[in-house]
């Protein structure tokens, strides 16, 4: 059985899966988030940076959940 995650656990999540999304468009010529944000380029290294965060902190409770 699964468990229970939290709302920061679900939110890293969704960020990683957004970001891996973003680069498999960017294999071919396309990123999302540079369309978006390009305007912007502080608010696009902020997203750069929240989005590898989740990724570490995903890469840090991973284990931890097998151990459940």
């Amino acid at each position: 059985m699964l468990p229970k995650l939290a709302p920061i656990d679900m939110l890293a999540i969704v960020l990683v899966i957004i970001g891996g999304l973003n680069w498999g468009l960017y294999a071919f010529g396309f990123n999302l988030v540079s369309r978006l944000l390009g305007w912007m380029p502080i608010l696009e290294t902020v997203v750069y940076v929240v989005v590898a965060l989740a990724a570490i902190y995903l890469a840090v409770l991973t284990p931890k959940l097998s151990k459940q």
